[in-house]
């Protein structure tokens, strides 16, 4: 097997074109006198970064409301015809969220590197997603779709679930692209060993970890041994021909790479027999044990109590309406609030069982509003709050400034439900 990328994939840009950064110089530039040499700005080391986290947050925003709606309208009385609409949006809108995902990491691969959140999730419920995904496509192109899950894999996790199935999707989006006809395939199981494979990839479980093994395997164009090792390189692709015909973000597996090597695993390619190629991203997850009542299957969220009063401080309207039709659904009632300096007022003078922070308002943000929050005296000051973001890194602040959950949009009604499930405990304790 030879380690590879397949990433990489965008159309070269036209001779003439204005390239963004070109574009960006255009816009900020000054009429320089007469004599003086003009200098165009530069881009410190953490503007890009900063600027696709702030592109991230915005996007993620509309997409939540996008897959929110869809799982709903999933649980509907639909026909087939309308239900294969549904799993359009949703594998569409769930596309833009990894696309999202992939390129604020690519920001940071010069810099500290990924950090890799350890969130509690259903592992058996992501690789099934990440199966209906695949079908969904393949189904879309006229192709055949083979999934396994292996009944020996572990229902729950602990891991990074949002960059693993932004990572999936990737590969799946790769194989499906570049299948003319034939079949894809998804094998999900326990890792093996594999020679060469990250420390810590066992087989099976070894003091509390999960070795799992996530293998795509296409009928498509395959790879030959020359254009290998091309293909880690960021905005690189196997060659022109496959640029021009293909297209892409020419970006994806050099940061699925990145993202298995910071999961403590790898991904490997080998050459299908009959032609095509086959992927397997192997990651290394800690074990956890599944929380009482809990099930695999997650299909329409279930309110988490009897009802919770929440004030939620979004001042985008669209996440305002999204975030009233999933808590309408969940049984809650929700009062909206656009600033964060508002926020102390309204919880002193309401009795809220909870908040909805999101960390990005206008005025202060959602880090100074938690703060104010927390000073005010009990029991309004040691309310269930549940930030809200768009980046992930945010989760650090958030949870500093005494936060007792973090949500990474898109935020799915059950993620959302669980979140508010810990909200209800605590109302019912009088805290």
């Amino acid at each position: 097997m030879a380690k590879v990328s397949r990433g990489g994939r965008s159309k070269r840009r036209a001779k003439g074109e204005p390239s963004k950064t070109r574009i960006a110089k255009t816009v900020t530039k000054t009429v320089a006198k007469p004599g003086r040499k003009r200098t165009a700005p530069k881009a410190g080391p953490g503007m890009v970064e900063t600027a696709l986290a702030a592109f991230a947050h915005e996007v993620r925003t509309p997409l939540t409301g996008i897959l929110a709606i869809s799982n709903l309208l999933a649980t509907s009385d639909l026909d087939e015809r309308e239900r294969r609409w549904v799993d359009t949006i949703k594998a569409g809108a769930e596309h833009l969220a990894n696309l999202a995902t992939l390129f604020v990491d690519a920001a940071r691969s010069e810099g500290p590197g990924l950090e890799i959140r350890q969130d509690f999730f259903d592992l058996r419920t992501l690789a099934r997603h990440a199966g209906d995904s695949l079908a969904g496509r393949a189904a879309a192109k006229g192709l055949r779709a083979s999934v396994e899950i292996s009944a020996k894999l572990p229902a729950f996790a602990v891991g990074d679930p949002v960059r693993l199935r932004a990572a999936l999707e990737n590969l799946i989006d790769n194989a499906v692209k570049f299948t003319e006809q034939g079949s894809i395939e998804l094998h999900v199981a326990p890792a093996r060993a594999v020679k060469g494979s990250a420390k810590g990839l066992v087989k099976g479980k070894a003091d509390g970890r999960i070795g799992v093994a996530f293998a795509i395997s296409d009928s498509g164009i395959g790879l030959t041994l020359s254009e290998v090792k091309r293909l880690f390189r960021p905005f690189s692709q196997a060659n022109v021909s496959i640029a021009a015909r293909f297209g892409g973000a020419g970006l994806g597996l050099s940061s699925v790479e990145q993202l298995a090597r910071a999961m403590g695993g790898d991904i490997v390619v080998a050459q299908r027999k009959g032609g095509g190629a086959v992927f397997t991203l192997n990651v290394v997850l800690a074990s956890a044990a599944g929380p009482v009542g809990a099930s695999s299957s997650e299909g329409a969220a279930t309110p988490s109590s009897q009802g919770l009063r929440l004030l939620s401080v979004e001042d985008n309207p669209f996440g305002r309406v999204v975030l009233n039709t999933i808590l309408t659904e969940l049984g809650h009632h929700a009062e909206f609030i656009g600033q964060g300096e508002g926020a102390p007022d309204r919880v002193a003078q309401g009795a809220f069982d909870a908040v909805l922070m999101d960390m990005v308002l206008p005025g202060i943000g959602g880090v100074e509003a938690i703060k104010r929050i927390r000073a005010l005296p009990p029991p309004h000051g040691r309310i269930v709050i549940v930030g809200i973001s768009g980046r992930a890194e945010d989760e650090a602040a958030a949870r500093a400034a005494g936060a007792d959950a973090f949500l990474v949009k898109p935020v799915s009604p059950r993620a959302l439900a669980t979140a508010l499930l810990e909200a209800a405990r605590r109302a019912a304790d009088g805290t």
